[in-house]
């Protein structure tokens, strides 16, 4: 099936299309890649760009970033997974990449912060992965704002015309909202967390993009 849907999605490429995502052979081609693309601020509106309309505006946000990690991972036969990470209502949710090697999963993430990002294919199962961000989400405000976790979202649901779409992904992305998700703890243990130190929070002031396209001097 997924080598067949992978046929399927490179014969909607272009040749320049192609030319890129034949490089991006690894999760670590792809994350790389996906690090020297400046963050997508969505200055004009808010938008759901696909894998085409990332590389035509040299910029994307995180679920742009998964969906075009997903499309490169596809690209080389792998299933196009995502997972979606659910956040209180004060802060915003975060969408990964999933992939796995020699039977470990890892993630592919971008962001403009030095949380949420890459992970290794260390870990035994998606919520072991998912449950690798949860302390590092929180707020400047010191609460922990993580909520739950989507089941790998397989895209290869979709036609795969969703990777040269020239409409943003709405209704894809809807989807994933909407699929089932798994809370990250029952209530009375939600009711007990820690919050952050102080010093956690400064790394929240640390950003890699300027709005400018420009990356911040480290």
């Amino acid at each position: 099936m997924t080598t067949q849907y992978a046929r399927e999605m490179r014969a909607l490429l272009s040749p320049a299309e192609h030319g890129v995502f034949k490089k991006l052979s690894t999760p670590q081609k792809i994350q790389d890649y996906l690090d020297h693309l400046p963050i997508n601020f969505e200055l004009v509106g808010e938008t759901l760009y696909s894998p085409r309309r990332v590389l035509q505006e040299n910029k994307a946000h995180c679920v742009e970033g998964a969906l075009f990690a997903a499309a490169a991972l596809c690209y080389h036969g792998q299933p196009p997974l995502l997972l979606d990470i659910q956040t209180t209502a004060d802060d915003y949710d975060h969408v990964l990449a999933l992939f796995k090697e020699e039977g470990r999963w890892g993630a592919i993430s971008k962001t403009n912060h030095t949380i949420l990002r890459w992970r290794d294919p260390v870990y035994k199962n998606p919520r072991e992965l998912a449950m690798s961000y949860f302390h590092e989400y929180f707020l400047e405000h010191r609460r922990k704002t993580m909520r739950a976790y989507s089941r790998p979202f397989n895209l290869s649901r979709y036609a795969p015309h969703w990777v040269t779409s020239e409409a943003d992904l709405d209704q894809l992305i809807i989807d994933l909202d909407d699929s089932p998700h798994s809370p990250v703890a029952p209530r009375h243990a939600m009711r007990r967390l820690r919050n952050a130190h102080p010093i956690e929070t400064k790394v929240l002031t640390i950003t890699e993009w300027l709005p400018s396209g420009k990356k911040t001097k480290l």
